[in-house]
């Protein structure tokens, strides 16, 4: 009976000791005058991704030009879409759509066949339509913030 007496005390004083030892650890990580379940949910808000807004695209009918070879002329068939940086170039895109397509014609037919079957080439591609669709379309108007160029179809034929 003796032996038992002595276990128990001894798991009362291991339990005392655990319990103490937390609450002197936690208390120690927080703020003077503050309750720790108040910093761990401060801490959980910090902790909270940030919003990120959703993209905005502009998707543009699809384009077929004529890449005219050394040996034989091929037919470029591409759609792209637009990922813009705010809802006032999408809007610009959508007013000045004849432009814009005239603009991107432009640049796909004056294209080489070697060069654009690369993903080199199609990145250069898309860089140089990028630079050509932020230049401004109107004098008094600042140029749409283009992101990005997306080919969504790619085909040479």
């Amino acid at each position: 009976m003796l032996r038992l007496l002595k276990f128990i005390l001894l798991l009362i004083i291991v339990i005392g000791a655990s319990v103490g030892a937390t609450m002197w650890f936690t208390s120690r990580d927080s703020a003077p005058g503050a309750p720790a379940a108040a910093q761990t949910a401060g801490q959980a808000a910090q902790v909270t991704p940030p919003v990120v807004p959703s993209p905005i695209f502009a998707e543009l009918d699809p384009f077929t030009v004529t890449l005219y070879g050394e040996t034989r002329n091929r037919i470029l068939y591409t759609a792209i879409t637009l990922r813009l940086g705010d809802e006032a170039s999408r809007k610009q895109i959508t007013d000045y759509m004849p432009e814009v397509r005239d603009r991107i014609l432009k640049v796909l037919s004056a294209q080489q066949l070697p060069l654009i079957q690369t993903p080199e080439g199609r990145q250069a591609l898309a860089d140089a339509l990028k630079a050509t669709l932020a230049r401004p379309f109107a004098a008094q108007l600042p140029g749409p913030q283009v992101a990005d160029v997306l080919f969504t179809a790619f085909v040479v034929q």
